[in-house]
């Protein structure tokens, strides 16, 4: 879908998401309510599955209550362009990195400091526990209602070639999110960050426009980032997490039931989802080796934790303060 009819598309959804607002819950019945689910990848991959679950889920509780409508490969834009749909009521639901909600809700990035979580474990302990919940409060005063979070896995380096040390990235380009964090991680080793969305690192980096990026295994294999960045350098810096969410104005026009049914399906989806990405790791890897990927060690983890470590500080106050970090770590 190009900019143009995606914006068409956002327009006259979101005036039709207005209409629907007037009908009382007695007058649904000849008509399903529509709910446009945006996916960033196609229907093998957890992104879509999660959908796929949560709208079977909620047809079990109210059969013939929605229709739903699960756009896959990014045909709705990026996760900022699906974000923004979501603040206007023409997309309802989605999901998103919690790196790509740090544009509207800065406090996200806490779950992005590089080497904070000692593993997948300790990153769940946090989204379940007090951070996630002071998290979702901030997610609803912008619109977004998440019920639910999720985890992705580890970020790695993708490159051309094997930059095994912190200090080759000096000079590079690299592909980053459109966070402050991502930015001044890698400016943190010398490199020069490039905000793109996803859905165009792959002519990004295959045209030269930039030699690098970061992502995690599975979404490397979806996009086949492994035709144009072979190497894949392990070194885990952060672990992805992110929200299954609705739409504010969707969220609030829905009854008291409605909203129940959703919240349930949405904490389930998201404990589906987790475990379709751990099988989905392994398989993806095994995909993208085939396809000539190579996954190499990083070299000398020290130095990449010591370039990374200013950033705690230098954004604590951005994400609850030193205190807020200091209570993540803690987390047995």
């Amino acid at each position: 879908m190009s900019a143009l009819s995606r914006r068409s598309f956002l327009k006259s959804a979101s005036l039709g998401a207005f209409a629907l607002s007037a009908p009382a819950i007695a007058g649904r019945a000849s008509a399903a309510i529509p709910v446009v689910c945006a996916s960033l990848l196609s229907e093998d991959k957890p992104e879509t599955k999660i959908w796929l679950k949560i709208r079977s889920l909620v047809e079990e509780k109210l059969p013939g209550r929605f229709a739903f409508n699960i756009v896959t490969n990014g045909a709705l834009g990026g996760e900022r362009e699906t974000g923004e749909g979501m603040r206007l009521g023409a997309i309802q639901a989605g999901l998103s990195t919690l790196s790509a909600l740090s544009a509207w809700v800065p406090e996200a990035q806490l779950f992005d400091m590089p080497f904070l979580f000692r593993d997948d474990g300790h990153l769940g302990r946090a989204l379940s526990g007090a951070p996630g919940e002071s998290l979702r409060q901030k997610l609803a005063a912008q619109n977004f209602v998440a019920p639910g979070f999720i985890r992705y896995g580890a970020r790695h380096l993708l490159a051309r070639t094997p930059l095994t040390r912190a200090g080759m990235m000096r000079g590079k380009r690299v592909r980053v999110l459109q966070s402050p964090l991502h930015v001044e991680l890698w400016k943190s080793y010398g490199a020069l960050p490039v905000t793109l969305p996803i859905t165009e690192a792959h002519d990004a980096l295959s045209t030269g426009v930039v030699d690098a990026m970061d992502l995690t295994i599975p979404a490397y294999e979806g996009f086949k980032l492994y035709e144009v960045v072979p190497k894949v350098i392990l070194t885990g810096h952060i672990r992805a997490a992110g929200a299954v969410m609705f739409s504010g104005a969707f969220w609030n026009r829905l009854a008291a039931v409605e909203r129940a049914a959703f919240a349930a399906a949405a904490v389930e989806g998201a404990a589906y989802f987790d475990e379709l990405m751990r099988a989905d790791e392994a398989a993806s890897a095994e995909i993208a080796r085939k396809g000539g990927a190579e996954f190499i060690a990083a070299e000398d983890m020290p130095a990449w934790e010591k370039g990374a470590r200013p950033l705690w500080s230098a954004f604590a106050g951005r994400v609850g303060g030193i205190e807020a970090i200091d209570a993540v770590r803690a987390l047995a």
